[in-house]
């Protein structure tokens, strides 16, 4: 894996223009306010970490830069060009992908149907036009490989691989069609420590490939592991943003902890203690 300093370093470098921006975005649902002034940078080669709790605004924010919503207040820039995007395949278009929690995969399928679903390659014409099912067959396992994956078998239905296996066979789909933005909804939340381990490893693979990756997390160890940025939210607001360099993992577990709230809530408990 990458040195996580090197990578901010080549990141950070003047006059680079992020992949995606996002400048004091607000998103409202009637009267609720679901997200309100939230500033967020993904640049190439870098892991943008998003951290909160539930009820924070982090699957609001995934809807905006997935394109499933539009923000009504603040700016949206991708590649410095101000955008207000319009549905999700106008986000791929522009080169984001998104890897839900539930991946929206087929469980009986093979795993190389499942890599190309949607956007199977095809070979002959007319009446003989048919999927190049050899093709996606080798493809998959290639791309796989490429990535660092070996499973044993790309015919065997994807359901029966683990959690981690099927987030990483997500992520190289992700990056075999050209993503240049990966975003990622809580994708270790579900698995244990040697999965979540596993998919952090790819999730850094993806990030040396070049890609602009957006983690969306509440798990401060796993986000200080790969993360070169890191913005916390706290009931549709930020409550903090910062580079590598400008926090530490005791600080960051601290806040998403519940930081100053969590130190009254202590004196108040230990006040009642007989």
């Amino acid at each position: 894996m990458t040195d996580v300093t090197e990578a901010t370093e080549a990141a950070a470098e003047p006059g680079r223009t992020p992949l995606v921006e996002l400048d004091d975005v607000s998103k409202y649902y009637g009267n609720i306010r679901a997200l309100e002034g939230v500033s967020l940078e993904v640049h190439a080669g870098e892991i943008s970490c998003v951290l909160g709790d539930n009820g924070a605004g982090k699957s609001t924010l995934i809807k905006i830069i997935a394109g499933l919503h539009q923000h009504d207040a603040g700016s949206l820039r991708i590649d410095g060009e101000e955008t207000r995007l319009g549905s999700p395949r106008e986000a791929l278009d522009l080169g984001i992908a998104t890897v839900y929690q539930d991946l929206a995969v087929v469980p009986l399928m093979p795993v190389w149907r499942n890599f190309f679903l949607g956007s199977e390659p095809t070979k002959g014409s007319g009446p003989f036009k048919r999927m190049d099912v050899d093709l996606m067959r080798e493809t998959t396992r290639a791309e796989l490989l490429r990535m660092g994956i070996d499973l044993r078998d790309v015919d065997q239905p994807i359901g029966t691989l683990s959690g981690g296996e099927r987030q990483c066979v997500a992520i190289a789909r992700a990056v075999y069609f050209g993503a240049k933005v990966l975003v990622l909804d809580e994708p270790t939340a579900a698995l244990g420590v040697k999965q979540s381990g596993v998919v952090l490893k790819y999730v850094a693979a993806a990030r040396d490939a070049g890609l602009g990756v957006v983690l969306i997390t509440h798990n401060p160890h796993h986000a200080y592991l790969v993360g070169n940025r890191f913005v916390l939210l706290k009931r549709g607001a930020m409550s903090g943003s910062y580079a590598r360099d400008e926090v530490t993992l005791d600080e960051l577990t601290r806040q998403m902890a519940g930081g100053s709230e969590l130190d009254d809530l202590r004196h108040e408990l230990e006040s009642r203690t007989p």
